[in-house]
């Protein structure tokens, strides 16, 4: 399944049905009277959060949502149907934007949360309604309230715990597929990873999810890159997993680009928690191992720096354990208990 995460809607909530001008025509009866019906209610555009969703790509490929119109009032005192409603089913985390791509309408951050784009128009009156004791014969009646139509543009922000970030080829790709069941394209050249991936990571008991975006440069807050695009994945995320290259000539000047693209994007990303990771500590010996933290601290000013090998998996633990600290109980999962297989019964 292709991953998007920004798609452009066009909605159209529909008519109200119009009202009817009608009499009573029967047989021995002298004065019928009016009998025209109302008409019905168009349907009303809903966008819900669904389950299972974490792409917006069928909006790629139907972009209009148009409501069905309310069906016009008959004679016999008969009301008109109310048009259906449409509703868009979104992944969980998705922003809801005006035209303008700047104001808010909603954001969906609950499975079955649901939002009201756009109401249906309001069936108009028959002339039985307007009858009165000084106008028993009316011939006037309303027309149906015209739908309103709308362009939004849906913004997917995914909902994770931890969110990783690095230069390209910092090893963010290994670590998720160590420590989880994703699989996102690992190689040895950068910008591997092209969109988002997700993964569920577990440790002592309890479960979380990691996000995975594409490696940061100098410069992204601006643009340049991938990472720019897909930033906006880690915003609602409770802790981010810094991985420095281990095996990097500029360690320090790679530490610094990132914490600098993370101030300068915003949104919050520069106050929340860090864990700071010198990770492909496999290729290093012992000595190059303590001098490079030691330059990772200084730089850090003296955070806490965790050695870690994403490909044989040296200080992982510690590491979700170190992420584990960060999150908010609430945000935790707990483990399913493997089923012991039940053993077989013998004579």
């Amino acid at each position: 399944m292709k991953f998007l995460d920004l798609a452009k809607v066009y909605i159209r909530s529909g008519s109200g049905g119009n009202g009817c001008v009608s009499f009573r025509r029967d047989k021995f009866v002298e004065f019928g009277g009016p009998d025209g019906g109302d008409g019905g209610n168009g349907g009303s555009v809903w966008a819900e959060a669904v389950d299972g969703l974490n792409t917006l790509i069928d909006f790629r490929y139907q972009q209009h949502f148009f409501a069905q119109n309310g069906r016009g009032g008959m004679g016999r005192q008969r009301s008109g149907a109310n048009g259906e409603d449409i509703v868009l089913k979104v992944p969980v985390g998705t922003e809801i934007l005006d035209e303008d791509e700047e104001t808010q309408i909603a954001d969906l951050t609950e499975v079955g949360q649901r939002v009201l784009l756009a109401r249906g128009g309001n069936g108009g009156f028959g002339n039985l309604y307007f009858k009165t004791s000084t106008n028993q014969a009316p011939r006037r009646a309303n027309p149906g309230q015209e739908g309103v139509e709308r362009t939004l543009w849906l913004r997917l922000k995914l909902i994770a715990d931890v969110g990783l970030v690095g230069l390209p080829n910092a090893g963010k790709s290994t670590f998720l597929a160590a420590t989880s069941n994703a699989r996102p394209k690992v190689a040895d050249y950068p910008f591997t990873t092209l969109h988002p991936n997700l993964g569920v990571v577990g440790v002592d008991g309890v479960e979380f999810v990691a996000a995975d975006i594409p490696g940061l440069i100098e410069g992204a807050h601006e643009g340049r890159g991938l990472g720019i695009e897909f930033l906006g994945h880690i915003e609602r995320c409770a802790v981010l997993l810094h991985l420095v290259d281990g095996t990097s000539a500029t360690i320090t000047k790679d530490f610094r680009t990132i914490r600098s693209e993370l101030s300068q994007y915003g949104a919050g990303l520069e106050d929340k928690p860090i864990v700071l990771v010198l990770n492909k500590v496999d290729a290093l010996d012992a000595k190059m191992r303590t001098a490079n933290r030691r330059k990772l601290e200084k730089a850090s000013d003296g955070e806490t720096v965790h050695l870690m090998s994403g490909a044989t998996g040296e200080g992982v633990t510690e590491v979700l354990r170190a992420l584990r600290g960060q999150i908010d109980d609430n945000r935790l999962r707990l483990k399913k208990p493997e089923v012991e297989a039940e053993p077989k019964w013998r004579p």
